[in-house]
């Protein structure tokens, strides 16, 4: 069962690049994504790219696949929330992009294969944001994506979004939801602690453009950094300080490029421009001004 399980995983061939470009073109209109730094990705070396996870998470993710299959012929298989699966309609939606229920069989299967990943440590609970949670790495205690990394001798690139999160405006989040009448009928009813995790997957409510879900108009920012070996870690993966060390990297990678993003956004903005809408990277990831 699990072997078949395993030849379908690897079996999957991400859609044509041509019909990427298509799916995607009202998307790439809208908030045209900019990236630098994606020269520094190795192809030929089988990688664990791993980033901030943005509100609600399917923003900026079907952007930065295109680009590193455009740039470099790779599609990266995303590990996602089991949470996801559960829906209809949804889960086959993210299943023809290549992603999979993010579980250490999966993760495993896909190393195995030396198959390029891309991991959001943070899950539901970080891409289900709080008010005030922008662009806030949310990962616990979680320490199995490095272990995996460092036991399959994988390089890990951290790679960090900005702008999603800004995009959509949280009216109710999941602690709005919990203390109101609705919420406190979830607990009493058992769902929340059944379905929700106590609450922590339950979506925010959320306005875009007005009060549409139409996000704005926002233009993305993506940075991809120096990858980070992990070979000094390999025969250290029991070791629960080093795998907190090695994450810390990781996350002060994605913090740093966070902080370098902004600085460029704000630097590219023009007296009295919107800082969030204005400027734009060549092929070579060069930033220019619109």
């Amino acid at each position: 069962m699990a072997e078949r399980e395993n030849e379908a995983i690897l079996a999957f061939k991400p859609p044509p690049l041509a019909i990427l470009r298509l799916w995607l073109a009202p998307a790439r209109a809208w908030h045209r994504p900019s990236f630098i730094g994606v020269e520094r990705v190795d192809p030929s070396r089988p990688t664990m790219f791993v980033g901030n996870h943005t509100l609600y998470g399917m923003q900026d993710v079907p952007h930065i696949l295109y680009e590193l299959r455009r740039v470099h012929g790779i599609f990266p298989r995303t590990l996602a929330d089991r949470a996801h699966f559960a829906l209809p309609v949804w889960r086959d939606l993210l299943t023809a992009f290549g992603c999979l229920n993010g579980t250490r069989e999966n993760c495993r299967a896909l190393m195995h294969a030396g198959q390029h990943l891309m991991v959001f440590p943070g899950g539901g609970r970080e891409v289900f944001k709080r008010k005030n949670e922008a662009y806030r790495l949310v990962w616990k205690e979680r320490i199995g994506f490095v272990q995996l990394a460092a036991a399959f001798g994988y390089s890990i690139v951290p790679f960090a979004s900005l702008g999603a999160d800004e995009s959509l405006h949280i009216a109710f989040d999941a602690g709005d939801i919990m203390s109101s009448p609705i919420g406190k009928l979830l607990q009493a009813t058992g769902i929340a602690d059944k379905y929700l995790r106590g609450g922590e997957v339950l979506p925010p409510l959320v306005r875009g453009l007005g009060l549409t879900w139409i996000p704005e108009p926002d233009r993305f920012f993506i940075s991809f950094g120096p990858p980070i070996s992990t070979s000094r870690y390999r025969r250290r993966t029991e070791d629960i300080a080093a795998m907190h060390e090695l994450r810390a990297k990781v996350a002060s990678s994605i913090e740093a490029q966070l902080e370098q993003l902004q600085a460029i956004r704000r630097s590219m903005s023009g007296e009295g421009a919107d800082a969030r809408r204005v400027g734009t990277a060549d092929k070579a990831g060069r930033w220019t001004r619109d």
